[in-house]
């Protein structure tokens, strides 16, 4: 592992390549001070449910023009929540360990936090600590268009066009998924917490692609 920072975006739930990203750094940045790009990981995620892979979405309140991304505030004036909750109850309440680490998740729905950005940093850390990945993340101070060595500007790298040909962090580690027998590769980190718990670590060292920041 080469010692350095990956800077990375606050996703929302993010997927298995975030987090490969963060296990193969000794420091993660989280962009604080970027404008809010629509149509982003910033704001979805994907689980795979019974009906196939299924996007989550935390819908925004309108803003017009570029707003900061510590500005951008979730409308709890649409049910997102519930709808949120039941399909993830649905795809994983048989999976695991989804009944050990549900109740962490529905704490920081419950407290309805009124940013995207403070929502998303809340279940990061959430997860991280659930991964037994010992990663405190720092919010940058400014923003740089482009980052200084050594840090691993990572802000444009992890995608939903991402794909097996175009990961720069992930190579996909097939395990255990309570739907269907064909594996579902690079969901949101809850696929994997709720169907593996204490063994979703090895998984993302098995799905590390450690080359990239070697290079």
């Amino acid at each position: 592992m080469l010692h350095t920072s990956v800077l990375l975006p606050a996703y929302y739930l993010p997927n298995l390549e975030y987090f490969t990203a963060i296990l193969l750094s000794d420091q993660v940045l989280i962009e604080g001070h970027e404008h809010f790009q629509k149509q982003t990981f910033r704001n979805r995620c994907y689980v795979r449910t019974a009906n196939g892979i299924e996007r989550l979405s935390v819908p925004l309140k309108k803003n017009s023009g570029k707003i900061p991304i510590r500005e951008v505030q979730i409308d709890y004036d649409q049910p997102w929540r519930k709808k949120q909750w039941r399909c993830l109850e649905s795809a994983y309440a048989n999976s695991p360990y989804f009944e050990y680490f549900a109740p962490d998740f529905q704490k920081i729905f419950d407290r309805k936090p009124a940013f995207l950005f403070d929502l998303n940093l809340e279940l990061l850390t959430l997860c991280l600590n659930l991964l037994n990945l010992k990663k405190e993340p720092t919010i940058t101070l400014s923003y740089e268009e482009n980052a200084k060595y050594p840090i691993y500007d990572a802000r444009s790298c992890i995608t939903d066009k991402n794909n097996v040909n175009t990961y720069k962090f992930y190579r996909p580690f097939p395990y255990y998924q309570t739907f269907g027998n064909d594996f579902s590769e690079n969901l949101s980190i809850v696929d994997l917490l709720f169907n593996k718990g204490p063994e979703a670590l090895g998984v993302l060292k098995q799905s590390a692609e450690d080359q990239v920041l070697n290079q």
